[in-house]
């Protein structure tokens, strides 16, 4: 079954609008994985303006299960990730001003700078999974960077599902065999959410794993967090 790791960024967010510890991050961290999750995820940013670096160092003797840090390798992300030492790192492409993760890597053009990168993560048993596109040339080729893993970003996916689901998966499921072909391990994560997650995770072959926030952390608000969990879990298993 398709692990379901949940990015709780937004809790912070909300955190954050009000200043003091109101929702409380680190308890969040522990009622997901409490609740069923297979893992948390966080994206700490340059301005930290939701997960802040001191939530990642509080949050990663807490989970139990797999903590898994995305963000842009720059030296105080690196020196971040190498300190708490994560179950996996997800590397995003990301610009420091941008509202959310919009692009998968060139991996061709940043081939030698993922290599370095990727390679001090392993030198320190981090597993690395890189942000990708559904480009078949991006994806063979982030083998030559030495990731253990890629994520399919799925914003694409997700909205065009309601315009006609089998035409929004069909690119994905080309990019999950080409992955699967090349050794690499298959993440998924970007606009996932309840009425689209069942479709995907049915239809990509050797879907690993799925990280999920604003959608969940959103729907939690009518459902609670812990009916809210089991729904996404409910949506991964197979028929």
């Amino acid at each position: 079954m398709t692990r379901l790791s949940v990015n709780i960024n937004k809790i912070a967010t909300i955190r954050n609008a009000r200043g003091g510890n109101i929702p409380d991050v680190l308890k969040a961290a522990i009622d997901c994985e409490r609740f069923g999750a297979e893992g948390v995820t966080v994206h700490p940013r340059p301005d930290e303006r939701h997960i802040r670096y001191q939530d990642v160092r509080d949050i990663a003797p807490v989970v139990k299960t797999e903590f898994n840090i995305e963000g842009y390798p720059s030296k105080s992300f690196i020196d971040l990730v190498l300190e708490v030492k994560p179950d996996q790192v997800t590397l995003v492409p990301d610009p420091p001003d941008v509202l959310t993760s919009n692009a998968g890597w060139d991996t061709i053009t940043n081939q030698i700078f993922l290599k370095e990168v990727v390679g001090e993560f392993h030198k320190n048993g981090i597993r690395v999974s890189l942000f990708i596109e559904t480009d078949e040339k991006m994806i063979r080729n982030a083998v030559h960077t030495g990731a253990d893993r890629v994520e399919l970003y799925t914003e694409a996916y997700a909205s065009n599902f309601s315009k006609g689901k089998e035409k929004a998966i069909d690119p994905f499921v080309k990019a999950a065999k080409v992955a699967n072909e090349a050794g690499l391990g298959l993440n998924a994560g970007h606009d996932l959410n309840l009425d689209n997650l069942k479709f995907f995770a049915d239809n990509i072959p050797g879907l690993m794993e799925v990280s999920i926030g604003h959608a969940l952390i959103s729907d939690a608000l009518y459902f609670g967090l812990e009916n809210t969990i089991q729904l996404y879990l409910r949506q991964l298993q197979k028929a």
